[in-house]
């Protein structure tokens, strides 16, 4: 028998999301799997259930709300080799989505992490693949990408008026990712000084310092209800996302030299984060690049 692949889930009151991220879990891959879950403190007993109910699944405490990528950490230790999963517990697998991004896997052995589409329970599909953030692109998304979704710097970050097809990208989005275990550990793993947000960023950023690739596979399908931490209290989120942000900008450019710089980038971060306030409503996410069927078809096309 193969040995299990490891997947680990960060969960913070799951509710009932988790008993479909585990059912969906049992189609998605011919191999043994062992789940962890992370917990960052659950008050709905939800992790529990799941632990009591399923033999092949951990419960892992925390030991509190340390932040997504410190118990993402937590949930990896102990392995280092070979390939782990990492999703978060409103995932939804299509069948054989996770053996489908171990067979991409096999054809490019320089990825550290491999993504799949990440569609909506309404079928659109999430621009996951995106190029790394830079001071063009960036300032053109964050000044506008709420106000003018259409904006062309929002449509090259995001890489959004391609087709999908399988291809390197800068950073693929942390809620489910296939990870190369020796990649990972490499670097550390997650940086846990990013509580939520922009932790997926730095880590690709990390590894393609040292030559590693992130892999966009579309031929795998997942869907990911998203947004329950935001619901809970989305002003808070939107706090914690400019925080992070902030956090990887000034990473990019230290020194005395970019300290004009930096400023200007805390000023304008500030600035979107008070007309959200003032005007009512929280950023916007990301637009979506088109229906689901259109995964289809480019899988058609190889």
């Amino acid at each position: 028998m193969s040995t299990p692949l490891r997947v680990v889930a960060v969960t913070y009151s799951p509710g009932e999301v988790l008993e479909g991220f585990l059912e969906s879990l049992a189609a998605a891959t011919t191999r043994p799997v062992e789940v962890v879950l992370a917990d960052n403190g659950s008050t709905d007993g939800a992790p529990e259930r799941a632990a009591a109910q399923n033999p092949h699944v951990r419960l892992l405490r925390t030991g509190g709300n340390i932040g997504y990528g410190a118990a993402v950490n937590a949930g990896l230790a102990g392995v280092s080799e070979g390939y782990a999963l990492v999703a978060n517990p409103d995932v939804r697998f299509e069948p054989g989505s996770i053996d489908e991004l171990l067979t991409v896997a096999a054809r490019w052995p320089r990825a550290a992490t491999l993504g799949p589409a990440i569609r909506t329970p309404e079928g659109e599909l999430y621009p996951s693949a995106r190029d790394l953030p830079r001071l063009s692109t960036g300032a053109g998304h964050a000044l506008l990408g709420w106000a003018w979704p259409a904006n062309p710097w929002t449509a090259r970050y995001r890489r959004e008026r391609e087709s999908p097809r399988e291809r390197p990208a800068g950073w693929l989005s942390g809620s489910c990712l296939l990870v190369d275990l020796e990649a990972f550990w490499s670097v550390g793993g997650f940086d846990p000084g990013y509580f939520m947000y922009f932790e997926d960023v730095d880590l690709a950023e990390r590894l393609g310092r040292r030559g590693w690739l992130h892999v966009y596979a579309p031929s795998a399908v997942v869907v990911h209800e998203g947004g329950h931490s935001t619901r809970r209290d989305p002003h808070r989120m939107q706090r914690v996302h400019h925080t992070s942000a902030l956090r990887y900008l000034f990473g990019q450019y230290p020194g005395r030299r970019n300290a004009p710089l930096r400023v200007l980038l805390r000023g304008g971060l500030g600035a979107r984060m008070l007309v959200s306030y003032v005007s009512g409503r929280v950023a916007a996410g990301a637009r979506f690049q088109r229906r689901a069927d259109d995964v289809g078809r480019s899988r058609t096309k190889g």
